[in-house]
């Protein structure tokens, strides 16, 4: 690899070149002219080619001179600039957090709430990633994780969102019609949720089996995760367990409703644990903050 000259050098005749004099120049760099003189003289030893034309008054670039301007211009610009990217970057890294959560959580409680967190902190960017377990893990680059079950994790400081409740939801008009029909839940269409990733949550032999019901008439229709059933569900193609913070919106807007009397609370609820890198940011605490006050709103709601 070719030796460069020293940066002052370089930086010296950029200034030289653009100004078109050794005095503005010394002037600019807020050094002597003769030290300017001297930094040309080195620069041009290393080139091994004069770069200024001292016959002239004002002394003006040789060809070679104006070669070197050119590419030490563009050089020195794009130093600039890269020097900027990573100055903007390191800012935004100390604005950026990323949280982990189900895909359902992501889709239905926490995205649609992200537009509120936006207005407060502008600045922030939040990173929302779905690993495909229903228990996220805190792994490196991760500031917090958004789980469902007891709260018995120590990977980090763990915070309590709101109580988890599960309810049989459906289209209105299949509701009516089972109801209607004197069919209880056992002969509905059934929608399930199962997959090796989705175990720690309850499904419709649980359900069943807690409020004293008999199984399932029929298999129904297994999807392996929550955006799936509810669109299924969407679909009229039969009764999903309705967990809270999934199915909530859709039933405030009349796009789903919940079986009458069907509310059942299992113990378990959503929480907020917090990496121990990410304890110490305070965006990060700023949004935990947040999160708090969301499902303050929601239960509320409830």
């Amino acid at each position: 690899m070719i030796r460069l000259p020293p940066l002052r050098l370089l930086t010296t005749f950029e200034t030289v070149s653009r100004l078109g004099s050794m005095r503005e120049a010394a002037i600019r760099l807020n050094v002597t002219q003769p030290a300017v003189t001297q930094a040309l003289k080195a620069l041009e030893e290393h080139v091994g080619a004069a770069l200024i034309d001292r016959t002239t008054r004002p002394a003006r670039l040789t060809d070679a001179g104006q070669q070197l301007a050119r590419a030490t211009r563009d050089g020195l610009d794009l130093i600039a600039d890269t020097i900027e990217e990573i100055r903007i970057s390191a800012g935004l890294e100390e604005q950026r957090l990323t949280v982990a959560c189900t895909i359902g959580m992501a889709t239905y409680w926490l995205m649609p709430r992200l537009t509120d967190f936006y207005a407060r902190y502008p600045d922030v960017m939040v990173n929302v990633q779905v690993p495909p377990t229903d228990l996220p893990a805190i792994s490196p680059g991760t500031d917090l994780v958004l789980r469902y079950g007891a709260g018995q994790w120590s990977d980090g400081a763990t915070t309590k969102l709101f109580d988890e409740t599960v309810c049989p939801v459906g289209r209105p008009a299949l509701v009516e019609r089972l109801l209607a029909a004197g069919e209880g839940l056992e002969q509905a269409p059934l929608i399930h949720v199962r997959s090796a990733e989705t175990r720690h949550w309850a499904g419709w032999s649980d359900y069943l089996a807690l409020r004293g019901l008999g199984k399932p008439a029929s298999p129904g229709q297994i999807f392996d995760n929550y955006v799936q059933a509810v669109q299924a569900t969407l679909d009229t193609r039969g009764l999903m367990l309705g967990w809270h913070s999934i199915t909530d919106g859709l039933v405030a807007d009349g796009s789903l409703v919940h079986w009458p009397e069907g509310s059942l609370d299992l113990g378990t609820g959503y929480y907020a644990t917090v990496a121990p890198a990410g304890s110490k940011r305070a965006v990060v605490q700023a949004f935990v903050e947040w999160l708090g006050g969301r499902a303050i709103d929601l239960v509320a709601q409830r």
